[in-house]
C-alpha cells in the first residue's frame, strides 16, 4: 500500500511539473448564421480547446499553478460552404500579480482578417514547417504571441523565443494565400502585429510591458508610490513610440490590454500628480478619453 502512494504521488508530480502552458477558453459566436444545425460549431469548440490546452507548445515545465490564462473568441459572419467560414477572433491572455489574487490583463487583441476551412471532426495538427491550414496557422500564431507577450511581462525581453515561434509561423502562412499575413495588407493584421513586436524601431513597447507588470504591479504591496512612478516609466515610453508614429499599432493594443487598470491605479492613492500623464494619454488614445477623464 505504501508503495502505491509512492508511485501515486511521483505520478501526479510528473503530470504537475510537464503540464501545458495555457489554459484556454474558446467561444465560438455563430448567432450571424442562419440555420439550426450549429453542431459543427459546438465540435469545432471542443476540437480547440483539446488542440490549444493538451499540445505541448514549448520546452518549458510549467507546474499547474503557472498556466496562462486566456480565452479565444471566434465570431463567425459568413458560412459560404459546409467547410468554409469567415469572421473575427479576439484573443485575450492575463496574468497573476505577485502576492495577489489579482489577474493582470496582458494582451487582448482582434483580429478581423479570420477565414478558414474546417471540417466537422477533423484533428488539428501544427507542423512548424509547413503550412496545412489557415484555422491552426491563425490559433499557433496567437498561442505563441500570447507565449511571448506574458513572457515579456516577466523578463526584460523575455518572450523573444515565442515571438520567433510566431514569425515563423507568419512566413510558413503566407503560402497559404489567406488575408492577415501579408506585408502589403494594410490594417491591424498579423504580419504587421509580430513584425512591429520583433522591431528595434519599437522596443519600448516591450520594455514598457515589463516595466508596467513586473517593476510596477508586481511591486505594488511593497511600495505603491514606486510602482505608480514605474508605471507612468512604461506609459511613458509607449509615449516615445507615438511620438514618432502617432498611429503605430502596438500603442493602440497596449492601450486595448491597460486602459482600465491604469485608471484604476491611478484613481486610488497615494496621491501622484496625474495632469501630465493625463494629457499623454488623452493624445496617444484619445478614444478613451472618458475613462482618463476618471483619474483624479
Amino acid at each position: 500500500m505504501i508503495k502505491f502512494f509512492k508511485i501515486l504521488i511521483f505520478l501526479l508530480t510528473v503530470t504537475q511539473v510537464n503540464a501545458q502552458e495555457l489554459d484556454a477558453t474558446i467561444t465560438i459566436n455563430s448567432d450571424k448564421i442562419s440555420g439550426s444545425n450549429k453542431q459543427v460549431y459546438q465540435t469545432l469548440e471542443r476540437t480547440l480547446i483539446e488542440f490549444i490546452n493538451q499540445k505541448k507548445w514549448t520546452n518549458r515545465k510549467f507546474k499547474a499553478q503557472e498556466k496562462i490564462k486566456c480565452a479565444f473568441t471566434l465570431t463567425i459572419l459568413e458560412q459560404s460552404s459546409s467547410t468554409n467560414f469567415k469572421g473575427n477572433i479576439q484573443i485575450q491572455s492575463s496574468r497573476p500579480v505577485y502576492n495577489s489574487t489579482y489577474l493582470t490583463p496582458i494582451f487582448n487583441f482582434k483580429d478581423d482578417d479570420f477565414s478558414f476551412r474546417y471540417t466537422e471532426f477533423e484533428t488539428l495538427q501544427y507542423n512548424p514547417n509547413n503550412f496545412d491550414s489557415n484555422l491552426v496557422s491563425v490559433i499557433a500564431f496567437y498561442v505563441y504571441t500570447i507565449l511571448g507577450m506574458d513572457g515579456d511581462s516577466f523578463t526584460r525581453n523575455g518572450g523573444t523565443e515565442y515571438f520567433k515561434d510566431a514569425e515563423n509561423v507568419m512566413n510558413q502562412a503566407q503560402q497559404g494565400g489567406f488575408a492577415g499575413w501579408s506585408r502589403t495588407t494594410s490594417g491591424a493584421t498579423r504580419y504587421k502585429l509580430i513584425n512591429d513586436i520583433l522591431s528595434n524601431s519599437f522596443i519600448d513597447f516591450r520594455t514598457a510591458m515589463f516595466i508596467f507588470n513586473r517593476q510596477g504591479l508586481d511591486t505594488f504591496h511593497k511600495d505603491k508610490e514606486e510602482s505608480k512612478e514605474n508605471i507612468a516609466t512604461a506609459i511613458s515610453k509607449i509615449k516615445n513610440i507615438y511620438n514618432r508614429r502617432p498611429n503605430a499599432l502596438l500603442v493602440r493594443t497596449f492601450m486595448d490590454s491597460k486602459a482600465d487598470e491604469i485608471v484604476s491605479i491611478f484613481s486610488d492613492g497615494p496621491r501622484y500628480d496625474t495632469s501630465k500623464l493625463v494629457d499623454d494619454l488623452n493624445r496617444m488614445s484619445p478614444v478613451n478619453s472618458t475613462k482618463w477623464n476618471k483619474i483624479k
